[in-house]
């Protein structure tokens, strides 16, 4: 095996033609470089210079030598580049794991401004529910998951990451366009307890959260269909086929729906964003940073269009979401997500 250093000083000898030279780029002594050079044909077991009275040349052997010496130095420049590129975040893998909702508009604002700070970071992005993703990032195969809970149906386990919180997004009422309620600034859950819902899957068993607040309430909701899907949720309600929760995150097309706030301190979903203790993966951070924002910014318009004063019943694109920030302990098991 070669020893790099000794490589050096063939490559310097092809590059200047003398030891003297050699020696002053190296900054040994010329002896010192004799020395080296003398240790490296032995290792070669070849004559690697040709030594003239007045001159030195490389034979043959000693210019391959050189050539496969810079080859090596080039493969060790830019591995010092890549790495120092790595250890400073602007290059590498970022492993995200989400849920459906979030990747409508609250992840792509986050991966937005990342991208356009980190081009040369490759990404890797898993749609997902929290339980099955929690796993995979306490495995090592995500660095981070964004994360939504219940607070009527909280999903804790010993095992699960620590989380940082980013928004609460609440549960909103929909209604059919023309409906009698529909003209109300904001509803309790009461006023709709002779209705038919259209609901979600439940985070355990069938029971939805809808269903556990309305058991709070006094009333057992009549449920006319379970939907997986907030876009079937949307068209159904639109049909007049019953009214339903949706979260604001949830609400991408309400056209043709009104959406009312709702008087009801526990139907909302608390975000936030999972990490792994010790995971060194250095652009982490900054990608956490833009996420902060991103629903920082995301909550406030939300909250602006879903405040009470909105009575509009043909909804912009956009979703909804309170600026009020709460922990978020790791997941929901609705599809809806």
């Amino acid at each position: 095996m070669f020893n790099t250093a000794r490589l050096q000083v063939v490559l310097e000898i092809a590059r200047h033609g003398t030891i003297v030279a050699a020696a002053e780029q190296l900054r040994l002594s010329p002896s010192a470089v004799s020395h080296q050079l003398a240790t490296l044909e032995q290792e070669a077991g070849v004559a690697l210079v040709d030594r003239g009275p007045r001159s030195l040349r490389l034979t043959v052997a000693g210019q391959r030598l050189a050539d496969y010496a810079q080859q090596i130095a080039d493969l060790m420049s830019a591995a010092r580049d890549e790495l120092s590129a790595h250890g400073e975040g602007r290059r590498g893998v970022l492993r995200i794991g989400f849920f459906a909702t979030a990747g409508t508009e609250l992840l792509p604002r986050a991966l937005s401004s990342f991208t356009a700070a980190h081009p040369q970071v490759e990404l890797a992005l898993i749609l997902g529910q929290p339980p099955e993703l929690l796993p995979r990032l306490n495995q090592g195969e995500l660095d981070l998951v964004v994360v939504f809970n219940h607070p009527l149906s909280p999903v804790r386990e010993a095992s699960s990451p620590a989380v940082s919180p980013l928004m609460v997004d609440p549960q909103l009422v929909v209604l059919p366009a023309h409906h009698p309620l529909a003209g109300r600034r904001r509803l309790r859950l009461t006023d709709l307890a002779d209705e038919p819902w259209i609901t979600t899957l439940g985070v355990r068993d069938e029971v939805s959260v809808l269903e556990l607040a309305a058991r709070a309430e006094g009333f057992q909701p009549r449920i006319r269909c379970r939907s997986d899907h907030y876009e079937v949720v949307l068209g159904l309600v639109r049909a007049g086929v019953g009214v339903a929760l949706v979260p604001s995150l949830g609400l991408r097309n309400p056209g043709g729906v009104a959406v009312r706030p709702l008087t009801h301190a526990n139907l909302h979903r608390e975000i936030g964003v999972a990490l792994r203790p010790g995971n060194p993966n250095p652009v982490v951070g900054s990608f956490v940073d833009r996420l902060t924002d991103a629903a920082a910014g995301l909550s406030q318009e939300l909250a602006e269009r879903w405040s009470p004063a909105s009575r509009s019943t043909a909804v912009p694109q956009r979703r909804s979401s309170a600026t009020a920030a709460r922990s978020a302990p790791g997941g929901n098991a609705a599809t809806t997500a």
